[in-house]
């Protein structure tokens, strides 16, 4: 497996983000990998995620969103969110212009992903991978932030726990339903949105995460 190398990457409009640049041998395909609300691309959880996609013959390219990279809690409004997403994707493209390009994220950061991707099409991008696409508030169950994901033409695939908070499997069935063929879900049960697992299900998080990866990294194959 490749150590991940340190980047920087320049941002219309904005400051330049720091990120990591994942090779993997053989690599048979990229992933622009971003953060969720609360961690950066340095959290466990994400290296985890690009180690094992990595392993799976999957580079990654992660990055931090501008106000991870300033050190403050509240994210960037949209606008911002989104070149940040359009220059991680250019830089991929330019790291690795013959593997087919995918991206995604963590939660809020695959959201930001979707947003950018229906306003106008992220170049050379096949699809995108939701860790956990946040439907909805936790305890607010509604279908409002699902409405961009209906201009995305490019196929989508959502990873998600059965026991999310922040989408609730009935609304999120009924949304991936009226997405047509554009859309997967793979739905692993008892799993939370950190893909944790309870301790009566005498399943690891490791063992889970394992099955998400080898999901996004088999669809991502197939594409």
């Amino acid at each position: 497996m490749s150590a991940a190398d340190a980047i920087t990457i320049a941002i219309d409009g904005a400051a330049p983000v720091s990120g990591l640049w994942q090779g993997a041998s053989g690599a048979r395909a990229c992933l622009v990998l971003a953060h969720g609300a609360g961690a950066g691309m340095t959290h466990r959880s994400m290296a985890a995620i690009a180690d094992g996609l990595a392993a799976r013959r999957v580079a990654t390219l992660r990055y931090q969103f501008p106000y991870m990279e300033r050190g403050t809690k509240r994210p960037d409004p949209p606008a911002v969110a989104h070149a940040a997403v359009r220059a991680a994707v250019a830089e991929a493209a330019r790291r690795a212009p013959a593997l087919p390009l995918f991206a995604g994220g963590r939660s809020f950061g695959g959201r930001m992903t979707a947003q950018a991707q229906s306003l106008a099409p992220l170049p050379r991008v096949r699809g995108l991978v939701f860790f956990a696409f946040p439907l909805h508030p936790a305890a607010k169950p509604g279908t409002e932030r699902a409405a961009p994901l209906f201009a995305v033409a490019v196929p989508m695939l959502f990873l998600q726990g059965s026991r999310d908070t922040l989408a609730e499997v009935g609304l999120l069935r009924s949304v991936v339903a009226g997405l047509g063929q554009r859309a997967t879900l793979a739905l692993f049960a008892d799993a939370d949105h950190s893909f944790h697992m309870p301790a009566r299900t005498g399943r690891r998080d490791a063992d889970l995460l394992a099955d998400v990866l080898d999901a996004a990294a088999g669809w991502m194959a197939a594409r």
